[in-house]
C-alpha cells in the first residue's frame, strides 16, 4: 500500500512539475524487496559403485603334532582252561581158574515094584452081515 501511495504520488508531482517551478528534492530510497523463497533440494546423487573382493588371505601354518596317549591299562587274567580228559578205563583182570569138580553123589534105592494091573474084558464079536 505505501508503494501505491508514493507512485501516485510521484505521478502527480510531476504532472505538477510541468507547470510548476523547480522540482524539490529526491524522496529517500524505497525499502528493500522480501527475500525470495528457498529453491527446492536437489535430488540425492546416485550410490557408488560396489568395492572391489579383496584378495584370498594366505594358508595358515600346519598345527603341532599332538601329545601320545597314555598307555592302556593291563588287560585282565585269561579265564580257566577245561579239565583234562578223564583216562582210558583199566584192562579186564585175568580169568580164574577153573573149581575142582565135585563128587558123584550115592547111588539113590530101587524103587518098589508096582501092582499087577488087572484082566481087561473080552471084546464082543460083530458079524457082519451081507445085503
Amino acid at each position: 500500500m505505501k508503494r501505491l501511495v508514493l507512485i501516485v504520488a510521484s505521478a502527480t508531482m510531476l504532472a505538477l512539475g510541468a507547470c510548476a517551478g523547480p522540482a524539490g528534492p529526491a524522496g529517500p530510497s524505497g525499502n528493500a524487496g522480501n527475500t525470495g523463497n528457498t529453491g527446492a533440494t536437489g535430488n540425492a546423487g546416485s550410490t557408488g559403485s560396489t568395492g572391489n573382493t579383496g584378495a584370498t588371505g594366505d594358508t595358515g601354518s600346519m598345527g603341532s603334532t599332538g601329545s601320545t596317549g597314555a598307555t592302556g591299562d593291563t588287560g585282565n587274567t585269561g579265564a580257566q582252561g577245561n579239565a583234562g580228559n578223564t583216562g582210558n578205563t583199566g584192562n579186564a583182570g585175568a580169568t580164574g581158574d577153573t573149581g575142582s569138580t565135585g563128587n558123584t553123589g550115592a547111588t539113590g534105592d530101587t524103587g518098589a515094584t508096582g501092582d499087577t494091573g488087572k484082566t481087561g474084558k473080552t471084546g464082543s464079536t460083530v458079524v457082519v452081515v451081507p445085503h
